[in-house]
C-alpha cells in the first residue's frame, strides 16, 4: 500500500507515567524533572523519523490529583525545547504558550529565538488555558468566546512582531560599517482590544522563516480560530465518526476564511496500551488504571452531563431527556460536548458510560491491543478521512512508547503512512508548508 505520510507527533507528557504507570520499576519518574529523561525519548522519536515532539502545558498545579500521580508537573516547554534543540537535528519542536496569561512580545521573542536555536525547527502550540488564572491576578477566567478574541489579538501581534524585524535587515557589512538597513525594520504600533505592543522585535527573523502553528481545543470557537490560523489542531477524537465530522467541519471554516482546506491538518491524540499480547495488553490497561479514583471521576462525569450520578441504576440507559445543564465551572467545554454527543447518539447505561474513553479525561482515541491492532486502527482512520495523522500518548509504560517507536513506526514507514527519512531542513519544510513566518500557509501537495 502506498499513500501520503501521516503527520505524526509524539507527546513528551510521559503519558506512560500516568494513571498508575508511574509506580512500576521501570518508569523513570525520578527523572521527569530532568533533562536526560527527554533528550532519550527526542532522539529515539527521531531515528524512528517522527514530525514532532510536543510538549503541553498548564500553568498551575492540581494539588489533590498530585496525591495520586505527577500529573501536569512539569519543566518549562520551551525552556525543555530549547535543551532538547541541541540534542536532534530533524525531528520538530512544539513548545506550548498560553494567550491568556503571557504577554505577545515575550512569546514572540521566545519561539523567534527557539527557531534560532534549533535552527528552524520550533512550532508554537497555541493555548488559551483552561484554569490558572488565580496565578496572574484576582480576576476569573473569562468566557471561551473572550478567551478566542483574545487569542486571535495574541496571535495577529506575534506575527506582525516575527514580521517586524526581518534577517534581510541585517546587513553586517564591515567595510562600510553599517551593520543594518534600518528602513527595512519598523514598530508595529498595535493598539487594540486587549494589547498595546509598540515594536519591533529584538531578535531577527530567520531568512524564509516559518514557525508551525498548532491549537488545541474543538469547541465552537476554538474551531473558528483554528480555521484562521492554524497550521494542524490537536483533537480528542475517541471514535472515527468524531474524526470524521471535526476534520469536514474545519476544512469548511479554513474555506469559509480563505485558506485552503488542506492547510489545516487533524491530528487526534491516540492512547496506546500495547504489549505482544492482546491479553497482555489489556492486563497492562488494567494494571494502569486500578488505582484510578472513581468518585472524582463519577463527579466530573455528572456535572458535566448536569446528571446526579448517585440517584442512577448502573444498568438504566441514559437519554437526552435525563440531561441538565453542565456545572458553570467545568474546565473544558469541548470534554463536555464529546459526553453529551455519546449520550445523544447511543444512550448508554451508567455502567458502560463510565468505561467509555469520553468518560475519562482525556477522551482520545484509545487503543488497547498489539503492534498490528495499532497499524491496523491507524490505517482505518486516515482511509475512512477521520485523521491527517496523529499525536502519541504511549499508556502504561515504557514498553508502549517501545513498541510505538520499534514497532509501529517501521510498518507505518513501509506502507507509506509514515516518512522514512526528513525531507527538508526545517520544521516547516518537513510538514510540506508554504507561506512566510507572519501568515498561516498552505499544505504543499
Amino acid at each position: 500500500m502506498s499513500s501520503s505520510p501521516l503527520c505524526i507527533g509524539l507527546s513528551l507528557a510521559a503519558t506512560w507515567l500516568s494513571a498508575s504507570g508511574w509506580r512500576r520499576p521501570d518508569s523513570r519518574v525520578e527523572q521527569l524533572h530532568g533533562a536526560p529523561f527527554y533528550r532519550d525519548v527526542a532522539r529515539r522519536a527521531e531515528q524512528a523519523c517522527l514530525d514532532f515532539v510536543f510538549r503541553p502545558d498548564a500553568l498551575f498545579l492540581d494539588v489533590p490529583a498530585l496525591a495520586r500521580g505527577p500529573g501536569f508537573s512539569s519543566l518549562d516547554p520551551t525552556l525543555l525545547m530549547a535543551a532538547l534543540a541541541r540534542d536532534t537535528r530533524h525531528i520538530g519542536l512544539v513548545t506550548t504558550a498560553a494567550t491568556s496569561f503571557n504577554p505577545p512580545y515575550v512569546v514572540a521573542r521566545q519561539l523567534q529565538s527557539l527557531d534560532w536555536i534549533s535552527e528552524g525547527r520550533a512550532g508554537w502550540n497555541i493555548v488559551t488555558a483552561l484554569d490558572g488564572s488565580r496565578n496572574f491576578g484576582d480576576a476569573p477566567m473569562p468566557p471561551s468566546a473572550q478567551r478566542y478574541r483574545k487569542a486571535l489579538e495574541f496571535t495577529e501581534v506575534v506575527r506582525a512582531l516575527w514580521r517586524s524585524y526581518p534577517q534581510e535587515a541585517v546587513l553586517a557589512d564591515r567595510e562600510s560599517g553599517q551593520y543594518a538597513d534600518v528602513t527595512r525594520i519598523a514598530p508595529i504600533a498595535h493598539r487594540g482590544e486587549y494589547f498595546s505592543v509598540q515594536g519591533p522585535l529584538n531578535v531577527p527573523g530567520r531568512a524564509h522563516g516559518r514557525i508551525p502553528l498548532f491549537q488545541a481545543g474543538a469547541s465552537d470557537w476554538g474551531r473558528d480560530f483554528a480555521a484562521r490560523v492554524a497550521d494542524a489542531v490537536f483533537a480528542a477524537t475517541p471514535d472515527i465518526e468524531c474524526g470524521v465530522a471535526l476534520r469536514r467541519d474545519l476544512r469548511q471554516r479554513a474555506l469559509d476564511h480563505g485558506r485552503e482546506p488542506a492547510a489545516i491538518r487533524v491530528l487526534p491524540g491516540l492512547s496506546l496500551y500495547l504489549a505482544a499480547s492482546r491479553a497482555q495488553a489489556r492486563d497492562l490497561h488494567r494494571a494502569a488504571h486500578a488505582d484510578q479514583d472513581r468518585a472524582r471521576q463519577r463527579l466530573y462525569v455528572g456535572r458535566a452531563l448536569g446528571l446526579d450520578l448517585e440517584r442512577l441504576d448502573p444498568d438504566q440507559p441514559i437519554t437526552v431527556r435525563m440531561l441538565g445543564q453542565p456545572g458553570p465551572d467545568m474546565r473544558s467545554p469541548t470534554h463536555v460536548q464529546l459526553l453529551r454527543r455519546l449520550v445523544e447518539r447511543e444512550q448508554p447505561c451508567l455502567r458502560e458510560l463510565l468505561a467509555r474513553p469520553e468518560a475519562a479525561a482525556s477522551a482520545h482515541w484509545t487503543v488497547v491491543g498489539t503492534v498490528d491492532d495499532a497499524v491496523a486502527e491507524i490505517q482505518r482512520r486516515a482511509e475512512a478521512g477521520a485523521a491527517d495523522g496523529f499525536i502519541a500518548l504511549p499508556g502504561g509504560a515504557m514498553q508502549s512508547l517501545d513498541l510505538l517507536l520499534d514497532g509501529v513506526m517501521p510498518r507505518l514507514a513501509a506502507m507509506g503512512l509514515a516518512r522514512r527519512a526528513y525531507a527538508g531542513t526545517t520544521f516547516a519544510s518537513n510538514l510540506g508548508l508554504a507561506g512566510s513566518c507572519c501568515e498561516p500557509g498552505r499544505a504543499v501537495p
